[in-house]
């Protein structure tokens, strides 16, 4: 699990000592304690400040807290400061005695049930997780493809599917893109379905859609969880001097045509000029969204479906739009060549995966 920046407070000598030990067995992580306990070890940030005000800072400026103090203490000092568990740092508990290491807070988003495996494993301590989907080792719903860049579409449907999960019921799940292996053997009450309308009709009482597709369904949508993978490459031709507002209309307009998520376009792809073209990276910056380059040699041996010798005389390739999307993303065409008066083409492929 990698989280930025892990900071480890202890207010005893004997958590001292076992700060120690966590610095040893995960180098990088910063280990506090108060001044008062200092023993000259320099390799350890001896603040002189109260604890509480300690904590206030390394929460705001942490990715994980690990506290080697009471847990009661712990919920009273950082309290104050929730907000979400989207931006919460993951908080951990050890005990003076090393006997447990506990998640307590961020334990899916923020990767504290996963720091707190590693950290009791390396301690030889016993993990405590509480959330229901590792208790009930099912699929934790706000988790799934996070690793593999996959976006959720709505999150207002997650705390809903995640119920339907962790109490048994039926959950359905479709996937027409993205990776197949983000989950490996499927609890008992998740099934796989390969139409998308099959599973509308099922009668389960969640569903979870891995797709780059737009989708429709009213009561539908309202207890599916939607994962946008990065499957798609915008393929774009243009002049040095098309405008950003143009290549952005343009994208969008081409993708709401062909019932395409913005969300899962992990990149845009053109031909590489002698000058950057502005509009495209600043649309690239405006969208979220890479650009990348390819050489017109490149591009040339690339088969498109829809060559042009205007363009062939002027960038020195049949294609742009099309042969970029293809050369980037590996994979096929989905939307072949769409023209955007007077000088934008767009093409969009999906990823091999």
């Amino acid at each position: 699990m990698i989280v930025d920046r892990v900071s480890v407070v202890a207010i005893t000598k004997n958590g001292v000592g076992i700060g120690k030990k966590i610095r040893q067995a995960f180098p990088g992580w910063e280990v506090l304690a108060p001044a008062k306990l200092s023993d000259g070890d320099a390799e350890i940030t001896w603040y002189s400040e109260p604890t509480a005000e300690k904590i206030t800072e390394l929460f705001k400026g942490s990715g994980a807290l690990v506290c080697i103090f009471s847990l009661g203490a712990v919920v009273r000092l950082v309290a104050p400061h929730l907000k979400s568990k989207k931006t919460d740092p993951a908080v951990i508990v050890i005990d003076d005695k090393v006997s447990f290491v506990i998640s307590v807070l961020s334990g899916h988003l923020g990767g504290a049930n996963e720091l707190t495996r590693e950290i009791a494993s390396r301690l030889d301590s016993v993990p405590v997780i509480t959330t229901a989907a590792d208790v009930n080792k099912t699929i934790a719903v706000d988790l799934v493809g996070r690793e593999l860049g996959w976006k959720i579409d709505d999150e207002s449907t997650v705390t809903r599917v995640s119920a339907h999960m962790v109490n048994g019921e039926r959950i359905g799940v479709f996937q027409d893109a993205g990776r197949a292996d983000w989950c490996g053997e499927l609890p008992k009450n998740v099934e796989l379905f390969d139409d998308l309308e099959e599973m509308k009709s099922s009668g389960a009482s969640g569903f979870l859609v891995i797709s780059d597709r737009k989708l429709e369904g009213g009561d539908f949508l309202g207890n599916s969880v939607v994962y946008r993978p990065p499957s798609l490459v915008v393929g774009v031709g243009l002049h040095r001097d098309t405008s950003k507002e143009t290549i952005v209309e343009g994208i969008g307009v081409c993708l709401e045509k062909f019932g395409l998520s913005l969300k899962s376009v992990f990149r845009l792809a053109s031909i590489k000029k002698p000058l950057e073209v502005r509009g495209l990276a600043e649309a690239g910056e405006e969208l979220g969204i890479g650009v990348q380059y390819v050489r017109r040699e490149e591009l040339s041996g690339v088969a498109a479906p829809n060559p042009s010798g205007i363009v062939e005389s002027l960038e020195g390739t049949p294609s742009v739009s099309e042969a970029a999307a293809i050369s980037v993303s590996g994979g096929e065409l989905v939307v072949e060549k769409q023209k955007f008066p007077p000088d934008l083409t767009i093409a969009v492929a999906r990823r091999a995966e």
